[in-house]
């Protein structure tokens, strides 16, 4: 094996380069070689603009995969959530390592509980699919809340909370974890109020197809069940024709009996970003054994939530 550095394509972002850099030390162990990090600025992290306004799809990726086809760095780590769902050609999915915590959190004033924020709480989020499960959660439990859109890296959302423009902000627990921040949270959103983004909580890891002794060498961090947890929820999310900044939420739960997985239930909604329609369905089953079944497993749910008009909630489809 070549002792040459491997290089990294990742993202500037704080929180980037935080997860680029357990995975680089991950890849120095399997690979024994050194692996240096490549920073690149993608369109949606010099954009100011609200996801939603533009495209959400690929906006953080598009510009480390066109440095993967280029051959300027080796392999790339993503958000899986920040992926679109169809695979390009000459690129490889080549791991995905075991999964963070999937969960919301909200980071509050005065270290305040979600059921304990004030009448006219303003919670800060930039994520459709947030503020329409937490419009909908005001709505059923008679709460008076109001969400607000934000952009901005960890600090700038939090500091939003400290300077009291804002009561609460939600951010990913995974997210927080990573740099090193997860103590900060007030609050864990319990998945019944507030579903993920699909493969929210874990990292995809890229290369080129035709790089067989690298694919081999990442494949060493692949979690088998991460990745088909992760394809279901993603199979659900291309189903409904939806892009990352469409209001869907998704998540395969491992079901275990004592020690042994057992059985995997796939959970998907979609709303309105008022919160006064939603479609949120839920099936369990064998846990799938192969990327196909994992796939049809999404594709079913979806066929579900479409025929209850999932279709109508989420405003324009992707493209």
């Amino acid at each position: 094996m070549s002792t040459k550095a491997l290089r990294l394509g990742t993202r500037r972002s704080k929180l980037a380069m935080a997860q680029s850099g357990q995975v680089a030390d991950a890849v120095s162990r399997v690979t024994g070689r050194p692996v240096e990090l490549v920073e690149i600025t993608t369109y949606g992290d010099v954009s100011r603009e609200q996801l939603a306004q533009i495209g959400g799809t690929g906006v953080f990726v598009t510009a480390l995969r066109d440095a993967l086809a280029r051959g300027e760095v080796d392999f790339a780590v993503h958000s899986l959530k920040d992926l679109p769902t169809t695979q390009p050609e000459g690129l490889v999915l080549a791991a995905v390592p075991v999964r963070e915590d999937p969960r919301d959190v909200i980071v509050a004033r005065d270290a305040l509980k979600f059921t304990d924020l004030p009448r006219g709480a303003r919670i800060g989020t930039g994520s459709p699919r947030r503020t329409a499960q937490l419009n909908a959660y005001a709505r059923s439990h008679g709460l008076d809340m109001e969400t607000v859109p934000i952009r901005g890296n960890v600090d700038t959302r939090i500091r939003y909370v400290h300077d009291g423009e804002l009561d609460a902000v939600v951010l990913a627990a995974a997210g927080l974890s990573r740099i090193g921040r997860i103590d900060e949270v007030t609050d864990f959103l319990s998945i019944d109020t507030v579903l993920p983004a699909p493969g929210q909580g874990a990292l995809a890891i890229e290369c080129a197809a035709d790089d067989a002794a690298l694919i081999a060498a990442l494949g060493e961090l692949d979690d088998p069940l991460t990745r088909v947890a992760v394809t279901a929820e993603r199979s659900l999310l291309a189903a409904l024709e939806a892009g990352c900044s469409a209001p869907v939420g998704a998540l395969a739960d491992l079901l275990a009996d004592g020690q042994i997985v057992k059985e995997m239930r796939l959970r998907g909604v979609v709303g309105t970003t008022d919160g006064t329609r939603t479609v949120q369905l839920s099936t369990t089953g064998p846990v799938p054994e192969t990327h196909d079944g994992a796939m049809a497993l999404g594709r079913e749910l979806a066929a579900e939530m479409l025929a209850q008009g999932a279709a109508g909630l989420m405003g324009e489809r992707a493209q």
